[in-house]
């Protein structure tokens, strides 16, 4: 238990990811002050309470992203701060206003909370992928994304990719506040992170791969860069654990067209009603590479697709958010 008698925090403690890592901190012997928006709305806070070890060594926090000091609680005399909070909005009229200048001011808050540890050796950030490959290049087979890769800021704003201009700036400024602070920062970019739900709330990567399977008629011509929740925490655990992780680490696990996925799932579930007709008459999208030689370097170990997939449709059933 290579945690015991440490303390870390972890923001944004009731989501899909940060469950997980809660999870997986405990059952390393780590203390755990995790923080949620609102510590008395019972599907936030319920299924982090339940887990092993948490009645003697997790304690919740209330604290708000916008709110400047709010992490300071949370954050107080621990060794090692994982950033996974991030606004949601359904839906923005004003994208600058609601979701980049609230998902820039909410990481930039909490290290600024960060400054005010002496204790503190490390700050993990939970990035993503949308940070990473959503730029003018042009993705074929023989592309291979890795950690040198940016998204456009530009790009992103021209095509209306609020949620990947915001996620960029984010890492940016969050990068370039950590060298001014004497941060040790490193960051995590997953994929589009899919596998069983710990919480009891439907989150949005989940549901995305819901709604191709319940009801669908027909499927988009789309690429994934699919990964396990489970392979997203574990990397996060590593990232304070290994002593020489540094900077980003896109963690992808398979990189397959949304047919392919679906196809793995009309083998698993024969009942399940899955759409086999394109929703165009284009040419499939290409595949290409992500690279995992520095997720491997952290230890980071990718489950195959085909458990991913079929704990997802077991999680979705078990909740009752999928029938058949």
């Amino acid at each position: 238990m290579s945690g015991e008698g440490k303390v870390v925090g972890v923001t944004g403690a009731s989501g899909y990811i940060a469950s997980w890592l809660v999870r997986f901190l405990l059952q390393r012997g780590y203390t755990v002050k995790a923080s949620v928006r609102d510590l008395n709305d019972p599907k936030k806070t319920e299924h982090l309470v339940s887990l092993d070890g948490a009645k003697e060594r997790l304690h919740l926090f209330e604290a708000n992203l916008l709110e400047e000091g709010s992490f300071d609680p949370v954050v107080d005399e621990c060794e090692g701060v994982f950033h996974t909070a991030c606004p949601v909005f359904s839906t923005v009229t004003d994208p600058q206003a609601e979701l980049i200048d609230a998902v820039v001011k909410g990481t930039l808050n909490v290290l600024r909370s960060c400054t005010k540890v002496p204790s503190l050796k490390r700050v993990v950030l939970t990035a993503s992928m949308a940070s990473v490959s959503f730029n003018r290049r042009h993705l074929t087979p023989d592309v291979v994304i890795d950690e040198t890769w940016f998204s456009d800021p530009i790009f992103c704003a021209e095509s209306k990719l609020w949620y990947m201009l915001s996620k960029t700036k984010a890492e940016e400024d969050a990068f370039k506040f950590a060298k001014e602070n004497g941060i040790d920062l490193v960051a995590i970019n997953p994929g589009l992170v899919i596998g069983p739900l710990l919480q009891p709330t439907l989150n949005f990567t989940v549901e995305i791969l819901l709604n191709h399977i319940n009801g669908a008629q027909t499927y988009p011509n789309k690429v994934y860069m699919y990964v396990d929740v489970r392979d997203v925490a574990m990397a996060h655990t590593q990232a304070l654990e290994v002593a020489s992780a540094s900077g980003r680490y896109c963690i992808v696990g398979h990189v397959v067209h949304i047919s392919e996925a679906l196809n793995i799932l009309r083998s698993l579930f024969p009942t399940l009603s899955i759409p086999e007709k394109c929703e165009d008459e284009k040419p499939m999208l290409p595949k290409y590479q992500v690279s995992k030689e520095k997720a491997k370097s952290l230890g980071t170990n990718f489950t195959p697709l085909e458990i991913t997939l079929r704990d997802t449709v077991e999680s979705l059933k078990e909740k009752g958010f999928l029938n058949f």
